[in-house]
C-alpha cells in the first residue's frame, strides 16, 4: 500500500508540474482537474503524464537517471524487489534502444514510438519443442466483452448442466451412493432388530437409535482406513478399477467419513448418555426386570454405567476423537490459528500428525468397547472386530511396509537451492531400483528435525517429484509454509548455505550447499496422483498455483526427455536407412522427417501432437495495461528481444502481468484441437477449480472438444 502510495504521489507532482506549481495543498476545482486528466483513456494523454512522470525536472527530456528512478518506483509498486536490484542496467537497456546517439537524453516522440512498437517485441513466448520456431505461441489475451445476461432459469439449459455434472460425477455418484445405502441399510436393521427388544420398553427410541448409529460407525471405522492405504491405491490405480472408482478424491471421502464418524457418535453417544441411561435407572421395578439379566439384579446407578469398562472406553474414544479430528481441520493444520505460548504447539503439521496417531489407542479401545457393549451376550453378536479387522491389518501391512521400504531408501543430498519465496530445491540420488511416473509424489523423512521419525515411521510430508522418470537423480520443491519445512530450511540455512551473488543464475539460485555433515534423508514412495494419467490425452492443459506447479515439472521434463530421445533415434533410424538395406529396416524414403517423429510420439505418447506452450502469469502486480506496469512492460520487451530471456521468470517463457481469461484459453484450445481429448489437470487452492471444472464441463458440451477436469489441492 505504502508503495503504490508513493507511485500515487508521482502522478500528482507530475501533474502540479504542469501547472508551474509547487503544491502543499490542493482546491476542489484543482482536484476535479486533476481526475479529468488521469481519467482521460486517451494513448496521447496516458502517455503525457508518463513522460511528466519521469520527466522530473521539466526540460522535455528524459535522462538515464530518471528512467532508472522511475523503474525502481514501479517495481515498489508492483512488489518486484528482485528487479529493482537491475533498474540501473535496464535503464541502460531503454537509452541503448532509443539514444543510439549517446546524447545522453530521449524526447517524449522517442518514448511513443517505443510504446507502440511494444507488442512487436512481446511476441517472444517461445514453444520448448525442436517444431519449427515459426509457431511461436501469442499470448494470450484479456479482457473479453461481457455476454448478454441470459435468464436466471431455462429448462434447456438445467438439464445441460444436469447431464454434464452426471457424466463428469457419476463415479463419485455411485460410490457415495453405496456408501449412504449401506449406512442406511445397516441403521435401519439394527433399529428394526431393537426396536423388536425388551428393552425397548424400558428405554424406548434412544435404544434402537443408538445402536443403529453404532453399526454405522463400525462400518465407518473400517472404511477410513481405505481411502489412506497409499500403496494399494497406487497399484489400484493401474487397474481397471481406475475407470469407475474417483482414486483421486481419496482423501475427500476420507474426510466425508470422518464426519459420518462425528455424527454417529454424536447420535450414539448422545442417546445413550442423555436418554438410555437416565431412562434406565428411572425405570419402576416392573420395568427394570425385562433387563435385569444384562445389569444385575440390583439397579445400576448413573454413576456405575459410566465407571463400567463401556462407558470408559467408550468416553475415552470421544475424547481421544475430539482432539484428533479437531486438529485435522484445515486451520489447525495449516497454522491458521494462534494460540498463546504454549498451547501454540497444538497448531501446524506436527500436531495434526502425532494426535492422528492416538487413533491407534482409539482402535484398541474400540474392541474392547466393541466386546463388552451393552445388552450383549453372545460372541457372534459382538461384530466390531469383524468390520475393522481386514482394513486394520491392511493398514498396519502397509505402515509395516512403508517402515521398511522408507529405511531401505536413504538417500545423498546432491544439491539444495533456496529460490524467492521461500522454496527450497532438492537434488537427491535415485535409490537403487526407484522407479516412478510423471506427476506422482513421494514422502520425505529427517530425523533431524524429529527424532521419533526414526523409531516411528513419519511418512507424513508429501512433495511431488520434480525430476523425470530418466533422469539419474531425484528432485523436489518445497515451501516453506508449515512447522517441518521451516525448520528443513531453517537447518540448510544456518548450517549448510555460504551467501553469495550468483548473478543470473539459472532459477535465482541464492546459496551453494557445503559439504559438512548432510541431515539425513529417507524416502518413501512413489504415489499415484491425478497427473498420473497425462498420458491418457491428445492435449494437456496444466495449471499450477504458486507451488502447484511443482507436479508439472516432471510431466514438461518427460515430455522434453521423450522428445529428444525421438530426435536421437531418427537420426539413428536415419542412418541405418543409409547403410543397411534390408526388409526391415527403417526406411525413410516415402515419409518425411517430421512425419516420422510424429509418429513415434504417438506410438509412445499419443498427445505429442503439436509443442508445448508455456505461459507465466504473475497475478500479484498490476494490470498490463495498468501505469505502474508500462514501463515494466517495455523493459520485459527489450530484455528479451536482446537477451531471449524474461525478466521475472529468468526463463524464455513470457511473463503475463495478469490474471488468465481462462475462457479465452478453452476457446483457444477447443479451436485449435477440434475432436481431441484434453486433460486439464490443475494444482492450487480450492478457488479456481470451480471455474475450470465449469469451463471444462461448457465447452465440452458446445464444442467438438472433450475436456476432461483433474484437481489436486495443496
Amino acid at each position: 500500500m505504502v508503495d503504490s502510495k508513493e507511485f500515487a504521489v508521482g502522478i500528482f507532482d507530475a501533474l502540479a508540474r504542469r501547472r508551474r506549481q509547487n503544491l502543499e495543498r490542493i482546491t476542489k476545482e484543482e482536484l476535479y482537474d486533476f481526475w479529468l486528466q488521469i481519467s482521460d483513456q486517451s494513448f496521447d494523454a496516458r502517455l503525457q503524464i508518463f513522460f511528466d512522470m519521469v520527466d522530473t525536472n521539466v526540460d522535455g527530456r528524459i535522462t538515464r537517471q530518471e528512467v532508472q528512478e522511475l523503474i525502481i518506483l514501479s517495481c515498489s509498486a508492483n512488489k518486484l524487489a528482485k528487479l529493482k536490484e537491475q533498474a540501473e542496467e535496464y535503464a541502460a537497456l531503454i537509452m541503448e534502444e532509443l539514444d543510439p546517439e549517446n546524447l545522453g537524453y530521449i524526447e517524449l516522440w522517442q518514448l511513443e514510438a517505443l510504446l507502440l512498437q511494444r507488442d512487436t517485441y512481446m511476441n517472444y513466448s517461445r514453444p520448448l519443442s525442436t517444431a519449427s520456431a515459426a509457431a511461436w505461441s501469442q499470448p494470450i489475451p484479456g479482457g473479453a466483452p461481457k455476454p448478454p445476461r441470459r435468464p436466471w432459469f431455462s429448462p434447456r439449459r438445467a438439464a445441460t448442466r444436469l447431464r454434464l455434472a452426471a457424466r463428469e460425477n457419476w463415479q463419485r455418484a455411485w460410490v457415495v451412493a453405496l456408501w449412504v445405502a449401506a449406512m442406511a441399510g445397516l441403521f435401519a436393521w439394527k433399529f428394526t432388530q431393537y426396536r423388536q427388544r425388551t428393552a425397548f420398553r424400558v428405554m424406548g427410541y434412544c435404544l434402537p437409535t443408538a445402536k443403529g448409529a453404532a453399526e454405522t460407525l463400525k462400518l465407518n471405522m473400517s472404511l477410513v482406513l481405505l481411502p489412506v492405504c497409499r500403496n494399494t491405491l497406487t497399484w489400484l490405480r493401474s487397474t481397471r478399477a481406475r475407470l469407475f472408482v474417483p482414486f483421486d478424491d481419496n482423501i475427500t471421502f476420507h474426510k466425508m467419513i470422518a464426519t459420518a464418524i462425528v455424527v454417529g457418535i454424536l447420535l450414539h453417544a448422545g442417546n445413550h448418555l442423555a436418554c438410555d441411561f437416565p431412562r434406565l435407572i428411572n425405570s419402576s421395578p416392573a420395568h427394570y426386570e425385562m433387563v435385569a439379566r444384562y445389569f444385575g439384579p440390583e439397579k445400576p446407578t448413573y454413576r456405575s454405567l459410566v465407571a463400567g469398562v463401556e462407558g470408559v472406553t467408550g468416553i475415552a474414544m470421544v475424547a481421544l476423537m475430539a482432539v484428533s479430528f479437531t486438529l485435522a481441520t484445515h486451520r489447525f493444520r495449516k497454522n491458521g490459528v494462534r494460540l498463546p505460548f504454549p498451547l501454540n504447539r497444538l497448531t501446524g503439521f506436527n500436531a495434526f500428525w502425532y494426535s492422528h496417531h492416538l487413533l491407534a489407542v482409539v482402535y484398541l479401545l474400540l474392541l474392547i468397547h466393541g466386546y463388552f457393549v451393552f445388552l450383549v451376550h453372545k460372541w457372534y453378536q459382538r461384530t466390531t472386530w469383524m468390520y475393522i479387522s481386514v482394513p486394520l491389518l491392511l493398514y498396519l501391512g502397509e505402515r509395516n511396509l512403508r517402515a521398511f521400504r522408507s529405511k531401505g531408501y536413504s538417500v545423498k543430498i546432491l544439491k539444495v537451492s533456496l529460490l524467492p519465496g521461500g522454496v527450497l530445491t532438492v537434488t537427491m540420488s535415485k535409490p537403487h531400483g526407484f522407479r516412478y511416473r510423471s506427476g506422482q509424489y513421494i514422502f520425505l523423512q529427517c530425523p533431524t528435525i524429529s527424532p521419533f521419525e526414526w523409531f516411528i515411521p513419519k511418512l507424513s510430508h508429501p512433495f511431488s517429484i520434480t525430476s523425470a522418470p530418466g533422469d539419474e537423480y531425484l528432485s523436489v520443491h518445497i515451501r516453506t509454509s508449515g512447522d517441518w519445512t521451516q525448520e528443513l530450511k531453517r537447518i540448510f540455512i544456518e548450517n549448510y548455505f555460504s551467501p553469495h551473488s550468483t548473478g543470473k543464475a539459472t532459477f535465482n539460485e541464492l546459496g551453494s550447499l557445503e559439504q559438512k555433515s548432510l541431515p539425513r534423508l529417507f524416502v518413501d514412495g512413489p504415489y499415484g496422483a491425478p497427473a498420473q494419467d497425462f498420458r491418457n490425452y491428445d492435449v494437456l492443459l496444466l495449471v499450477g498455483l504458486g507451488i502447484g506447479a511443482t507436479p508439472f515439472i516432471s510431466i514438461l521434463r518427460d515430455l522434453l526427455n521423450n522428445i529428444k530421445l525421438a530426435d536421437e533415434l531418427m537420426e539413428l533410424a536415419m542412418e541405418t536407412s543409409r547403410s543397411e538395406v534390408s526388409s526391415n529396416s527403417f526406411s525413410i524414403s516415402t515419409t518425411s522427417s517430421s512425419t516420422k517423429k510424429r509418429s513415434y510420439r504417438t506410438s509412445s505418447a499419443h498427445f505429442y501432437w503439436g509443442i508445448i506452450e508455456m505461459h507465466n502469469y504473475l497475478t500479484s502486480v498490476y494490470e498490463e495495461r495498468d501505469a505502474r506496469t508500462t514501463l515494466l512492460k517495455m523493459v520485459q520487451a527489450l530484455n528479451h528481444a536482446k537477451h531471449g530471456v524474461d525478466i521475472v521468470s529468468g526463463t524464455r517463457v513470457r511473463t503475463h502481468f495478469a490474471r488468465p481469461n481462462w475462457k479465452e484459453v478453452f476457446t483457444k484450445l477447443a479451436s485449435k484441437h477440434p475432436g481431441a481429448t484434453v486433460g486439464v489437470f490443475y494444482c492450487g487452492t480450492p478457488t479456481l477449480a470451480k471455474e475450470l471444472r465449469k469451463l471444462s464441463h461448457e465447452m465440452s458440451h458446445r464444442t467438438s472438444t472433450r475436456f476432461h477436469f483433474h484437481k489436486e489441492y495443496f
